[in-house]
């Protein structure tokens, strides 16, 4: 029956690559061939357990699978609510010229891209960033190297600090890197994310000329505006301070903007935005982690910390990071921690770049691409593929840094 579920699992992950040729929905395969695997688990489930393991085992999922799908729902409704307002039209006019090169945007997405994820969660700043660029008009190929920008930079974001990335917090908790350490990681992963924009740019020569209209935004739209970075600040300090999670944060902010919109504009349909964010989105996201859970299950992590009984940490840190880009990186950092390896300061840094940055190799491997390639029609498994080369050079010329940061601080 395992090697059933597994070729399940690949079927499921394979439907996302063939979408293009076979016309299928990605919502559609993932969800079919995750929940067709746990449903196969429980007919026939390993020998040595029981009915009340399985659903302790499927509880945990599920409730992983649900604070994700909560937080993404109210963060989907918020950047919703801000387009359609044109508050993040009106953000742009702003801050960009009228007319800008290509390269020079190529750099500013990434560098804004890097720094609103070291404030807010990957999902947000990845759908913020989407909607930005979006509202530029680009063509689908020129898109496509910005989108790809976007995803490998929100990752890269919130490696050095504990709120930006989970596999970060985790392996400050178990007393591997400090924070002024993990603080300093932020030079090599941006310079991954500069040499990255540098590849991405390259061909390009034109200049992108942005349209400039007048939107006039009501107060209380201001008012939302204001609310909707309130609550990525309040949940930042709350998690630090209280460790509240974050989908509660967001949930009360998205609670407060629905009350606030009902005082200030009683004729507003705000519920409407619920309506208005891609459920197909949410639905890939939950076929994906269903299909992440049952490997999971599957015990397909285990084999991991054996990399370090047959090669260097340094290596097997590498190969580890390459690896979160199909397996869930948090379950596969947790692996690693309870297996007690032993590593330097700078292994450990540089396992802490490599599992929050390596799952931008492939769309799939990070909940930024899930989300950019279900909002970009034009980001496809293949098409992100093609970047694979740029994307490990980027990702590596990051990890080398990583390991010389990790010298002088221990020299």
């Amino acid at each position: 029956m395992s090697t059933v579920l597994l070729i399940l699992v690949a079927l499921g992950f394979l439907s996302i690559v063939v979408e293009d040729m076979v016309h299928i929905d990605k919502a559609k395969t993932t969800l079919f061939f995750g929940s067709l695997a746990w449903l196969l688990y429980f007919i026939a489930p390993p020998a040595h357990l029981s009915h009340d393991v399985l659903m302790e085992r499927l509880d945990e999922n599920l409730l992983d699978i649900a604070t994700l799908w909560l937080f993404l729902m109210a963060a989907m409704t918020f950047v919703a609510y801000l387009s359609g307002k044109g508050i993040i039209d009106s953000i742009v006019n702003r801050l960009l010229p009228t007319r800008i090169s290509e390269r020079k945007l190529m750099l500013l997405t990434g560098l804004f891209a890097f720094l609103f994820s070291s404030l807010a969660d990957n999902i947000t700043a990845t759908l913020v960033c989407i909607a930005v660029l979006m509202n530029l008009k680009l063509p689908a190929e020129k898109l496509l190297r910005y989108v790809v920008l976007v995803v490998f930079s929100v990752n890269a974001g919130g490696t050095a600090l504990i709120t930006g990335d989970v596999t970060t917090l985790m392996i400050f908790l178990a007393d591997k890197v400090e924070i002024p350490d993990l603080l300093l990681l932020s030079l090599p992963a941006a310079g991954a994310v500069a040499v990255l924009a540098g590849m991405l740019s390259l061909g390009l020569s034109g200049e992108v000329q942005i349209q400039k209209q007048e939107t006039v935004i009501d107060r209380g739209d201001k008012v939302i505006a204001i609310l909707f970075f309130a609550t990525i600040l309040g949940t930042i300090g709350a998690n630090v301070a209280f460790g509240i999670p974050p989908v509660l944060c967001f949930l009360f902010g998205l609670s407060l903007m629905f009350l606030v919109v009902q005082f200030l504009n009683k004729d507003e349909p705000v519920l409407e935005y619920i309506r208005k964010i891609e459920f197909d989105t949410l639905l890939f996201f939950l076929g994906v982690l269903l299909l992440v859970g049952m490997l999971k299950e599957l015990g397909m992590l285990a084999y991991f910390p054996a990399l370090y009984d047959v090669m260097p940490p340094v290596a097997a840190n590498f190969l580890v990071g390459i690896a979160s880009a199909l397996f869930d990186n948090v379950p596969l950092t947790a692996a690693l921690l309870n297996s007690g390896i032993d590593m330097t300061l700078p292994e450990w840094l540089s396992l802490t770049y490599s599992v929050g940055v390596g799952g931008s190799l492939l769309i799939i491997g990070s909940a930024a691409g899930v989300i950019a390639m279900s909002k970009v029609e034009a980001l496809t498994f293949v098409s992100h593929l093609r970047y694979f080369l740029y994307l490990l050079v980027a990702y590596s010329v990051g990890f080398v840094a990583v390991l010389g940061l990790g010298q002088l601080l221990v020299m």
